[in-house]
């Protein structure tokens, strides 16, 4: 039956169709008649039998402006990107060594500049051997180049004290320095021309070992030479940080004297003295000062040379062997990293120095004992601590038959070490045996680690498609 055109003089009907248009179309969409006001026209759309709306018009109803739509599509994807972040580092598998992607343009030569920022353990610096610094925000799964140079980098690392603070070494054109957690960089004042190979920090204070001694800076923005011209300068550590500040550093021994000669200043690198301490070794690789202890104002002292690692609980008076014999192996150590502010608890690594003695312990004694994390590559060239009870370690190993360097990541949460998937991965350093037809498709899709962002990522679909959907039925109610 056609449809009744309202009550409305002839001259209003002729002078609005498109009102008359916009009525008929209203009126179809209502469940019941309208009513209609003393024009004719409608007025309101009744509710449907019953006391309820159709479960569309509600819908509409709620989200009727687009901008509402868009805004609430905003926040939902907001609170799941929050939530990736968060769940990314539950993601990795409890104490099992997941391989990363290899780092950009590292060719075939070992990586030794890798650190991770104590306030976020997501957040990575590592340099290559093209003189390139590149940063990664989501755990080493994807890298951005944030400094292209041409000089290799020997060593990164964060300040402890000054959030966003970064420091980079290279050989042979000084140093980099970044206010930014490691997104833009700029040269270090004071260093060109020299090799840096070391950073240690004070509350006041940063110091670099160089091939010509010691250099200090107030921020590490600008530096001066303190001292020890004359030595090649390999380790450095900030034994007591608050002033007066004492500094400690390692070089090589001389042909003449045999013994590994060690200096100390107490003054902030104002004034060196040396001494020789009875351990054994021709190179001061790595020296590491830890937390303080409960009792006392001493840090433990870790000192890595090229046959040994040995310890100090007196400022450097004294030394224990905490390699030979049963303990660890009598080769060198390169790494040692405490964990957060444990005194007695810290990580020791060696790339073997060319052999097969190589590896990656912990104690959780202060040395009394060590247990090995077996990383899946024996030569461990770089090692990185996220500073959290249960540390997540980025290593850097090296496969010196092969020349094949590799990235690893490693959840310490103290159970017995995992070896890495079976099966292969692109992100993977060399090929492994799969067994085809072992595993369905199913299975090793649930199992994969990358599910839960899968997961995340539908459901952000779903959200998104909600409002597409919510917004056209808008459009053409």
């Amino acid at each position: 039956m056609p449809e009744r055109l309202p009550n409305v003089a002839s001259s209003d009907y002729s002078d609005n169709p498109n009102r008359i248009r916009e009525w008929a179309q209203a009126r179809r969409s209502c469940a019941r008649p309208m009513r209609e006001n003393h024009q004719g026209f409608p007025s309101s759309c009744p509710p449907a039998r019953g006391g309820g709306h159709r479960p569309w018009v509600i819908i509409g109803r709620l989200v009727t402006l687009f901008g509402q739509r868009l805004a609430a599509t905003a926040v939902a994807l907001g609170v799941i990107a929050i939530a990736a972040v968060n769940v990314l580092a539950d993601a990795l598998p409890d104490s099992t060594w997941v391989a990363l992607k290899p780092l950009p343009h590292q060719a075939r030569a070992a990586l030794f500049a890798l650190a991770v920022d104590p306030s976020n353990n997501q957040s990575l610096v590592a340099g290559n051997t093209d003189g390139s610094l590149l940063r990664s925000t989501n755990g080493g799964a994807s890298w951005t180049t944030a400094h292209a140079g041409k000089a290799t980098l020997t060593t990164v690392a964060y300040s402890p004290f000054t959030s966003g603070l970064v420091l980079a070494g290279t050989r042979g054109s000084g140093a980099l320095v970044s206010r930014d957690g490691g997104a833009s960089w700029s040269s270090a004042p004071g260093l060109e021309g020299r090799t840096v190979r070391a950073f240690a920090f004070a509350l006041t204070l940063v110091a670099a070992g160089t091939d010509h001694g010691v250099y200090v800076s107030p921020d590490g923005t600008a530096w001066t030479q303190s001292g020890l011209s004359n030595s090649s300068i390999n380790a450095l550590a900030a034994e007591a940080i608050h002033a007066p500040v004492r500094l400690i550093a390692g070089s090589d021994s001389t042909a003449s004297s045999g013994t590994l000669p060690l200096y100390q200043s107490i003054d902030g690198g104002a004034t060196w003295t040396s001494f020789t301490p009875p351990i054994s070794g021709t190179i001061a690789v790595k020296i590491t000062a830890g937390p303080l202890p409960p009792t006392g104002n001493v840090r433990p002292l870790v000192v890595g040379t090229n046959t040994g690692l040995f310890a100090s609980t007196d400022n450097g008076v004294t030394f224990n062997s905490l390699s030979g014999g049963a303990l660890l192996p009598a080769t060198d150590y390169t790494q040692v990293s405490f964990i957060t502010d444990h005194y007695d608890r810290f990580y020791a690594a060696s790339d073997g120095g060319g052999s097969r003695s190589g590896g990656l312990w912990r104690s959780n004694d202060a040395g009394q004992s060590f247990v090995s994390l077996q990383p899946p590559e024996a030569s461990v060239t770089a090692l990185a601590v996220s500073n959290d009870e249960q540390p997540v370690l980025y290593v850097a190993t090296f496969h010196p038959s092969t020349h094949t360097p590799s990235l690893w990541v490693y959840h310490d949460t103290g159970g017995p070490p995992q070896g890495p998937p079976t099966t292969e991965s692109p992100v993977a350093s060399g090929s492994r045996t799969t067994h085809p037809g072992s595993d369905s498709i199913i299975s090793q899709i649930l199992g994969a680690p990358e599910l839960p962002y899968v997961g995340l990522g539908i459901g952000a679909l779903a959200i998104v498609m909600t409002a597409v959907v919510a917004h056209l039925r808008g459009r053409y109610r």
